[in-house]
């Protein structure tokens, strides 16, 4: 049951986290597919996923050498960090101060975009629209994995964060493939808010781990401080929207 108070919470940050990033990814891959078919999205796609692969089999082993509270401390610090820059961009999204996420306007931008990059270079046209989603998927993808790693590396919940990885991908690759549109109707920003309550609870959960602070309730205390991050971005938001409208 213990283990579980903290796996739950890991596979559930990495799922939702992970959708966020697989989404926006897949935005660009669809704008390939638009502009030169599927080809060029799933070599570079493809490719994109296999250097990732070697990535993680290359840095996870490491992760082993490191000191355990010194690894918490560590992953604590840039977690709490990387949760708290999503948690305010969130807020103030929801105040209205800063413009939601439009995957429709960024398709859009992104096909004009790549058009005119194909029209003006005498390099392969595949080639270009591959090198673009190859760059996506392997911006997002890095993003994917240091969250996978940051969540799961503190107490050996890989395995659960890998999965909660893995299953964000395959529901928007599924979703994606039968739609072949922009998933414009996902609630990024709500997502990203409360990806940002739980990246910041794990990364003060974890930093006191690494300093040796005694939670009480141990791992139950992951829910009492993620309330904590909740109360305070809503509250956060609610004050922008107030300044804002006046």
């Amino acid at each position: 049951m213990g283990y579980w108070t903290t796996a739950a919470p890991a596979l559930a940050s990495a799922f939702v986290a992970s959708l966020v990033e697989v989404v926006e990814a897949l935005t660009i891959v669809l704008a390939v597919v638009a502009l030169r078919g599927w080809r060029p999205a799933i070599a570079g796609t493809v490719a994109a996923l296999a250097l990732l692969c070697v990535m993680v089999l290359t840095l996870g082993p490491l992760l082993g050498l490191v000191p355990l509270h010194a690894l918490q401390l560590a992953i604590g610090i840039l977690l709490l960090l990387f949760g708290l820059g999503w948690l305010r961009k969130a807020s103030l999204r929801a105040a209205g101060i800063v413009a939601l996420h439009d995957e429709d306007a960024i398709y859009t931008a992104e096909v004009a975009e790549l058009g005119a990059e194909v029209a003006r270079r005498a390099t392969s046209q595949d080639w270009i629209a591959g090198m673009a989603a190859f760059k996506a998927v392997l911006l997002e993808g890095l993003e994917v994995v240091f969250i996978v790693i940051a969540v799961g590396a503190g107490r050996g919940l890989m395995v659960p964060a890998g999965l909660g990885a893995l299953g964000a991908c395959i529901v928007v690759l599924l979703i994606g493939a039968a739609v072949h549109k922009p998933l414009s109707q996902v609630p990024e920003n709500t997502l990203k808010f409360v990806v940002g309550v739980m990246l910041s609870s794990f990364g003060v959960f974890w930093t006191g781990e690494g300093l040796g602070v005694p939670w009480p309730g141990e791992d139950f205390a992951l829910f009492g401080i993620g309330a904590l991050f909740l109360t305070t971005g809503l509250l956060s938001a609610a004050a922008a929207r107030r300044v804002a409208a006046r």
